[in-house]
């Protein structure tokens, strides 16, 4: 998978995903920059564990494939790590004629942490510390949870928090989530959450994957619950068929980009939010809580 392990003993890992690198050889960036001013060759993708008690049909990793390590480090031995590992994944790059000597030297000090590789971060026993101490260090920092955890994301103060919502009721979650427990109670809480941060002044997001014939059939679903939460943002993306994902799931269930917006367009009526931008490439279209 091209991870780069932070220690033998341990799961966390970390990958400079393809925006990443193609943002450093001068092209475009991902819907981050569009959407929040992220600079993408200044991203670092990491995970501090690859645990994870969910198996979502649309994943892409492997569920037949656990890694055996699982030791949780501690904050300081993942953060100090991140420079040379970032530069490590980026080898090569540096020689290329399409990237500046500014453009590298950038890159090799990132700025900003998305801690979404794989796994379910709040499984792993320091994510707080982790990321005050990521936020220390002048970076920005995204977190991407399944909001099973509510307890712990409570505790976690990143620049933005996501919680992925990958169904509009409890059967169709755990059809495509296929969950250790039913954690469904435990998302509705994590929703509920983001909701009052971003009333304290947060950024908080929810993120919903479309696999279309699986969930798509309750949008106004969506838009009730996405009302209920008031996070600050909504991205509603295609699933993307690749990595394992291709043996759960056929390119049937990948919407287009234009599906994107048909099912967005009957969100908004039932929730007070609006269009923020959308990215065709990658078939996402953002929204923004209302004022």
């Amino acid at each position: 998978m091209g991870y780069l392990f932070f220690d033998p003993s341990s799961s966390a890992a970390l990958k400079p995903c393809l925006w990443c690198k193609r943002a450093l050889t001068g092209g475009e960036m991902c819907y981050k920059n569009q959407f929040y001013g992220i600079s993408s060759h200044r991203c670092v993708q990491l995970t501090p564990t690859l645990k994870c008690n969910h198996r979502c049909l649309f994943c892409w990793r492997s569920f037949e494939h656990e890694h055996p390590a699982d030791n949780d480090l501690l904050p300081e031995d993942i953060v100090k790590k991140i420079p040379f590992l970032q530069k490590k994944g980026l080898a090569g790059y540096k020689i290329s004629p399409k990237v500046t000597a500014e453009m590298w030297d950038e890159a090799t000090h990132p700025n900003q942490v998305a801690i979404s590789l794989s796994g379910e971060p709040t499984l792993y026993s320091h994510l707080p510390e982790l990321i005050d101490m990521l936020n220390d260090t002048g970076s920005t920092t995204f977190l991407v949870s399944n909001g099973t955890n509510p307890d712990v994301l409570k505790l976690c103060r990143p620049f933005q928090k996501y919680v992925s919502l990958p169904a509009p009721d409890r059967e169709t979650y755990l059809k495509i989530c296929q969950p250790q427990e039913d954690y469904w109670d435990r998302i509705n809480e994590s929703l509920v959450h983001l909701g009052k941060a971003a009333d304290e002044g947060a950024r908080t997001a929810i993120r919903i994957t479309v696999v279309k014939g699986i969930n798509d059939h309750d949008p106004g679903g969506f838009a009730r619950m996405i009302q209920e939460s008031r996070a600050s943002f909504v991205e509603v993306k295609s699933y993307m068929h690749v990595g394992y994902s291709q043996r759960r799931l056929t390119i049937k269930h990948m919407p287009l980009h234009e599906d994107i917006v048909s099912f967005v367009d009957q969100m908004l009526p039932g929730c007070d939010y609006s269009v923020r931008g959308e990215n065709p490439h990658s078939r996402v279209v953002c929204l923004e809580r209302a004022t």
